[in-house]
């Protein structure tokens, strides 16, 4: 099977495209590194971009990119989804760096674009702002989450690393604990982006940066039971959550089947589960998540 490997970056409309940018420059820490046409690339060093931005109506997240293997073929990864019943669209040339995209849509309705190939770009780090690390998971709310999970197990080779009782799921395509994750809810839109910060220094660097912008957390610090990572979660000004976080458990080896043993894990060695919803699950230092905060 042919395996997504990476996120690469999110794309996103917003009503306020000059806002959002210095938002994601002058807080986050971003680069701008290329804009036309009312698009707007963001780079967090690693890639090309890891955000991009376009003018449109409303504040939302409308696709999701990830890489391939090179070896693997965008010819045979389109055979792939094929079988699972999916249908795509081969675009070619498009956005800086990348040449080829195949694109299809997920149940939710999110775009996904896939590519194999890209043209090497790593930019500086910013010497002002937050200045993640990287991009490093984007998370959903879903009404249709079992189909979600099937899709993106059988069409992407994403792998299940936890659960939240019945209703939240953690997924990863790399060793990373979750590139994505989805929760059943009401409705369907993008619940948080979040950030890879380098360090617990970085987090409180990160926090005395944000309270200079005026702007509040509205959960943590704390360290998450699922996934141990340290987090922060702000909103940004189009009213969307971001998460910054650092710790996050891995996986390197698939075939070995548990989490790098870290000193906060409970269970030698942490495994993929279920964990029972609740406080431990959520946060293992202090409050569980503000009321409605996964609606």
């Amino acid at each position: 099977m042919i395996r997504v490997r990476k996120i690469s970056h999110a794309t996103f409309e917003t009503p306020d495209l000059e806002r959002q940018i210095a938002y994601y420059t002058d807080v986050l820490g971003l680069a701008l590194v290329a804009r036309d046409n009312g698009t707007a690339y963001l780079a967090s060093t690693l890639d090309h971009h890891s955000v991009v931005l376009k003018q449109g109506a409303a504040a939302a997240c409308r696709r999701l990119a990830f890489q391939i293997a090179p070896t693997d073929g965008l010819a045979d990864f389109e055979k792939q989804l094929a079988d699972q019943g999916v249908k795509t669209e081969r675009r070619s040339a498009p956005a800086p760096s990348i040449r080829e995209f195949v694109s299809f849509e997920d149940p939710n309705g999110t775009g996904i674009d896939v590519f194999a190939e890209h043209e090497t770009s790593r930019q500086d780090f910013q010497p002002t702002g937050i200045v993640p690390q990287k991009l490093g998971h984007v998370a959903f709310t879903t009404t249709e989450l079992q189909k979600v999970v099937a899709f993106y197990t059988k069409a992407l080779g994403f792998r299940v690393s936890d659960w939240m009782g019945d209703f939240f799921v953690f997924m990863r395509c790399g060793p990373d604990h979750h590139t994505v994750n989805f929760v059943q809810a009401k409705n369907t839109k993008m619940h948080h982006i979040a950030f890879e910060l380098k360090d617990w220094a970085h987090v409180e660097a990160a926090c005395d940066h944000l309270s200079l912008k005026d702007i509040r957390l509205i959960w943590g610090p704390g360290r998450h039971g699922i996934g141990h990572n340290v987090f922060t979660y702000h909103r940004n000004p189009d009213n969307q959550i971001t998460e910054l976080f650092t710790e996050l458990d891995k996986m390197h080896d698939e075939d070995l089947g548990y989490f790098e043993p870290r000193p906060w894990h409970r269970d030698k060695p942490q495994r993929p589960k279920v964990w029972t919803p609740g406080p431990g699950a959520a946060n293992y230092w202090g409050d569980p998540p503000p009321p409605g905060f996964l609606e």
